[in-house]
């Protein structure tokens, strides 16, 4: 499918307000399983090309963090939050009512907390997308994956790389009673996903408001 600028752009609206509607039932959803500590703010959709998207989220050798979720389908894809390790410890120490870890090594209890945060922010996604699109779709339970920043990326990346030349990265806030915490969500469709998800959008706009 050909896109224009202002089919992008018209897309991208789309998007903004589909991923702001699915963020704002994660935020109420967040805030009870964390008794108010933790809200989530939708900043900005942005469509970028693979070979951008290491210098966006400014990438490096530095250690990273994410939960990643797929969607296995044709119509399908992957939500990938990404994290460095002292907001993640932060995170996963404010959901366990404790200081955060000072050990090299993350424990299961840490990394459970952070998935379950995947799966809250995943699911309310899928459940938006779902909506839009009129099908099924199915995550996968939420895996937690640490690496340098290079290396991440590529491993939650090399599956879509050879079957789309774009992925939407959603700037997502995390905000700790009243502190911000930078995190960054990744959704990557298919690009029979993406599809859907365009010609939904174009064909229904008012459908949006329902969701």
């Amino acid at each position: 499918m050909v896109q224009t600028a202002h089919d992008n752009v018209s897309v991208l609206a789309g998007l903004q307000e589909l991923f702001a509607s699915a963020t704002h039932d994660a935020s109420a959803a967040m805030c009870r399983w964390t008794d108010g500590i933790i809200t989530v703010t939708l900043d900005e959709v942005r469509l970028l090309a693979l070979e951008e998207v290491a210098v966006q989220l400014s990438v490096g050798d530095e250690p990273l963090t994410m939960v990643v979720m797929t969607l296995d389908a044709e119509r399908g894809g992957s939500i990938i939050l990404m994290f460095d390790d002292a907001g993640g410890r932060q995170l996963a120490a404010s959901l366990l009512g404790r200081e955060a870890g000072m050990e090299s090594h993350w424990s299961e209890l840490e990394k459970s907390a952070l998935m379950e945060t995947g799966n809250i922010l995943g699911c309310a996604y899928v459940n938006a997308l779902t909506r839009l699109v009129g099908m099924d779709l199915h995550p996968s339970p939420p895996c937690f994956i640490q690496d340098f920043g290079a290396s991440v990326l590529e491993q939650a990346l090399m599956a879509q790389a050879a079957a789309g030349d774009n992925l939407l990265l959603c700037d997502v806030g995390f905000h700790r009673q009243g502190g911000k915490l930078d995190w960054r969500v990744v959704f990557v469709p298919t690009p029979g996903l993406q599809e859907s998800l365009e010609r939904s959008l174009h064909a229904a706009p008012r459908k949006m408001r329902e969701i």
